[in-house]
């Protein structure tokens, strides 16, 4: 799979960049890391292969990958119920040097 196919588009929303915008210095058991930023992935892809492929897409070093599966609502389609598609969403934190300048 494309590096590019596997990050469909960032999430901009106000809880994206308010955490963009948080880092964390280091402390006695944790390093120190810099901002999460939220994307919308292909729903096959790993926390490996997401983490290369923002790595190499935005130039910057990631510290963590956090996924999870947002199921589809409930939507009406005319007289009928219909559901809107199932998605998976990445969290990446980055490296306490790095940021994107996108958020």
């Amino acid at each position: 799979m494309d590096i590019y196919h596997i990050v469909k588009r960032p999430l901009v929303t106000e809880k994206g960049t308010h955490q963009a915008q948080q880092s964390h210095g280091a402390t006695r058991t944790m390093p120190a890391r810099g901002g999460s930023y939220a994307f919308e992935v292909h729903s096959d892809a790993s926390k490996a292969a997401i983490k290369q492929a923002v790595e190499k897409i935005y130039n910057v070093k990631v510290q963590s990958v956090r996924t999870s599966i947002r199921k589809g609502k409930p939507r009406r389609v005319r007289f009928k119920m219909g559901k809107t598609s199932d998605w998976k969403k990445a969290v990446v934190v980055l490296r306490a040097d790095h940021h994107i300048d996108l958020f």
